[in-house]
């Protein structure tokens, strides 16, 4: 990405003196992070309604910038990587949500825009019922589903517990953090943290130097559930972090689960009270999940090629419908939306299409309203 164009989008994401996402859907409209700053003192030009104090902050950009510089220098000398909206290497799912970031910051190799992605959350107070269900859990998922990405937030508790079981099981994994990527919470934490940069990644909204302040870790419960098909709790109280994050992938259509835990258990008190009121699907092992989420193909192609059946070629498509099949090879479950973009195809043709795709089982809707090329 052009430099210039990637230090605005940083610039920007500084600006909070209005709410995130009227940030966003400015820069969505406008496609520039550049073309906005270079508006900047006819800033009402390109949001009409914006208030004085909106117009007042875009006249002083010059120390925001400063910061953007800084900042981008200590990421090229540090091996961060600034990933801006309109990044391909920005994660899909997360820029449908209309308070994603502006851009994020990256420690590590990870593919942010996996086949398959989940979250996994829940109590720091993680008992030993807790560990063994992440245990087999991540055991299984690892052989129903390989190479599915787990994503956490890398705090005490489950957290950890899922990034150190996915490396365990040889599992990219992702930890979403509360404070810049030039420190770590918990210190404790480093090796696993160390492992993830070279087994998946390390990623933040926040500049170098912000340190982890409590409503950091409210924010970046969003992108925990933003930037994934689906949420997994675990363990949760009453009240906690997990349930938050569950709440928020809940508002942006995503497939919540909760694992039961025994009745009046402090720490199974949030899973059991969601599942009661019908806040999440109730799960009692991997099987359970892939079912739930209809991810069988999966596990039955990963049979196969263990049995080593190859497998079955596409029936014979139409010019249109390869085209679409070509967009899903190069990037799998994408929404419908997307698809028609991409194609440049009509919603009511596409449609049509997308359903004839099902009927000859080449491609298989999911939750959330995704379309998936079934391997």
């Amino acid at each position: 990405m052009n430099e210039l164009e990637l230090l605005s989008t940083i610039v920007l994401s500084r600006m909070n003196y209005f709410s995130l996402p009227e940030l966003v859907e400015l820069y969505r409209t406008v496609g520039s992070a550049k073309t906005i700053l270079e508006h900047r003192r006819d800033i009402r030009e390109l949001l009409p309604n914006a208030t004085p104090r909106v117009v007042e902050a875009f006249k002083e950009v010059g120390p925001l910038w400063k910061r953007a510089e800084t900042e981008l220098a200590y990421d090229q000398a540090n091996g961060i990587v600034a990933i801006a909206m309109n990044d391909e290497r920005y994660p899909q799912r997360l820029r449908e949500c209309e308070d994603a970031p502006l851009v994020l910051f990256m420690k590590g190799n990870a593919n942010l825009n996996p086949k398959r992605t989940i979250a996994v959350v829940g109590t720091r107070h993680c008992t030993t019922y807790g560990q063994d269900l992440i245990r087999h859990f991540c055991r299984d998922l690892s052989e129903r589903c390989p190479g599915i990405n787990i994503v956490s937030g890398l705090a005490y508790g489950i957290d950890v517990c899922a990034h150190t079981e996915a490396l365990n099981n040889q599992l990219p994994t992702v930890g979403v953090l509360a404070h810049g990527l030039d420190d770590l919470y918990p210190p404790r934490h480093r090796s696993v943290a160390e492992k993830m940069v070279e087994q998946g990644a390390l990623l933040s909204e926040y500049l170098t130097r912000t340190n982890a302040d409590k409503m950091n870790f409210v924010r970046r419960n969003r992108i925990v559930a933003g930037m994934t098909d689906a949420t997994v709790l675990v363990e949760s109280g009453a009240k906690g972090g997990g349930l938050i994050t569950c709440r928020i992938a809940l508002d942006y259509n995503r497939s919540v689960f909760a694992f039961p835990g025994p009745v009046g258990a402090t720490w199974s008190m949030g899973c059991n009270n969601l599942i009661r009121d019908n806040g999440a699907q109730l799960i009692t092992s991997a099987d359970d999940f892939v079912m739930a989420m209809g991810w069988e193909a999966d596990s039955l192609l990963r049979q196969a090629q263990q049995a080593g059946i190859e497998r079955q070629l596409f029936p014979t498509l139409s010019a249109e419908e390869q085209q679409v099949v070509d967009v899903l090879l190069k990037t799998n479950d994408l929404q419908m939306n997307t698809i028609s973009v991409k194609c440049n195809i009509p919603i009511g043709q596409l449609t049509a299409l997308l359903f004839n795709l099902e009927m000859k089982g080449v491609v298989k809707p999911y939750s959330g309203g995704t379309y998936h090329l079934l391997a």
